[in-house]
């Protein structure tokens, strides 16, 4: 019996959904950084993955660059990935994704800011063997409103959060990080 293997389809329809995202995003948006990400990732992370960007593009959700007035970001500790991270996550049902990373941002740091536009529009790109697909990763600009943090994270997944001028070696996409600082906050 031959077995059909439907990842390439799967990876197909996913890219798609991230190019209609993309333009969608991009097209609403201006003065934005770009950047794209390389993910070499397992069949069963493959697939889950290229599930998440099917349905909406997103293979992470949506995260913010949360920013004090001194010019200090705000990182949040996810444990399973053992790095200092942006707040954000995955989009629940017809929330924009504005509203998601909004969300987010309060269950895992509790700080509410004003959004003040797009930061960063990432392009994720996974690969498995012979397989390819990727997908958008939109990153807001958030001015703090309140700069108490609590950490109250219904997933779990978020242990701490920190104000950081320098930011730690093992902060997620530092470069990029200190490049929009640099670019924007600094001009």
């Amino acid at each position: 019996m031959t077995t059909v293997d439907d990842l390439w389809y799967l990876g197909d329809v996913a890219r798609q959904s991230a190019e209609q995202t993309y333009h969608s995003v991009a097209d609403r948006h201006e003065d934005f950084l770009e950047c794209t990400r390389h993910r070499s990732v397992s069949r069963p992370r493959f697939r889950t993955v290229a599930d998440r960007i099917r349905d909406n593009g997103l293979p992470y959700g949506a995260h913010a660059i949360t920013y004090r007035e001194s010019g200090e970001l705000l990182l949040v500790r996810h444990d399973d990935v053992d790095m200092w991270v942006l707040p954000g996550g995955e989009v629940d049902g017809d929330e924009s994704f504005r509203a998601a990373a909004r969300r987010e941002l309060m269950e895992e740091a509790g700080v509410d800011a004003a959004f003040e536009g797009l930061a960063l529009l990432a392009r994720v790109e996974f690969r498995c063997g012979d397989y390819d697909t990727w997908g958008v990763l939109p990153i807001y600009q958030a001015r703090a409103e309140t700069t108490a943090l609590t950490v109250d994270d219904p997933d779990g997944e978020i242990t701490d959060a920190r104000w950081f001028d320098e930011l730690p070696d093992d902060a997620r996409d530092r470069d990029q990080l200190v490049r929009w600082r640099a670019e924007t906050l600094e001009q």
